[in-house]
């Protein structure tokens, strides 16, 4: 539900807030679906389900020997920023066998929020390489597992082969807060960022 601080500021203004999409990407087990769920003011609309010996060996979930379930469609979440903006949260799937449901679901993002796991980045490719080839402003955010950072952000920035001005931040995806933090982060980028326009781009899936 809105807060009720938003809902006062509402019926003071007249006008409802201006819906804003960002698309929640990364690689498979990195944290997206518990991100969206701290944050979400509305109850998640989430396509979890559990995995199968199959679907396992393909996503190589010996990699995140704890993570029993994977999104197979989308996660959805919502979040009221302030009495002019509320975020509608689109998690993607982090599956390569997936990727044919991104251009669907980044249809209309303002921008995206890259999800990394610095000990596996190698799964966090396809995500930044999908942003930078349609031109979605993003940032991207490493998860802190166990609170700890195993890579300098310098690293990460190098090995990522992201530009300077790319939000480079971390985060705790089990931390509402932090959480709201990076959120805010890859609002600000996509209002200032020059959109490109005219360019043919490929948006196929990462």
């Amino acid at each position: 539900m809105d807060s009720p601080q938003f809902a006062e500021a509402a019926a003071e203004n007249g006008r409802p807030p201006v819906p804003v999409k960002i698309v929640i990407a990364g690689g498979f087990g990195v944290g997206k679906t518990t991100a969206v769920s701290q944050i979400s003011e509305v109850p998640v609309l989430t396509t979890e389900a559990p995995m199968t010996e199959v679907a396992a060996a393909l996503d190589r979930a010996e990699e995140v020997p704890d993570k029993t379930t994977t999104t197979v469609a989308l996660d959805f979440g919502r979040i009221t920023i302030d009495d002019e903006i509320k975020l509608y949260l689109f998690g993607t799937p982090g599956q390569d066998r997936f990727g044919f449901m991104w251009r669907d679901l980044t249809e209309g993002a303002l921008g995206a929020l890259v999800i990394v796991d610095a000990r596996r980045l190698d799964d966090c490719y396809p995500a930044v390489d999908y942003f930078e080839r349609t031109g979605i402003p993003f940032g991207v955010a490493v998860n802190l597992f166990d609170g700890l950072l195993t890579h300098d952000l310098d690293d990460v920035r190098w090995a990522l082969a992201v530009s300077d001005d790319t939000p480079l931040i971390t985060f705790d995806a089990r931390d509402r807060g932090s959480v709201l933090d990076a959120l805010l982060v890859v609002l600000r980028r996509s209002l200032t960022m020059p959109r490109r326009a005219g360019l043919p781009v490929d948006v196929s899936g990462p």
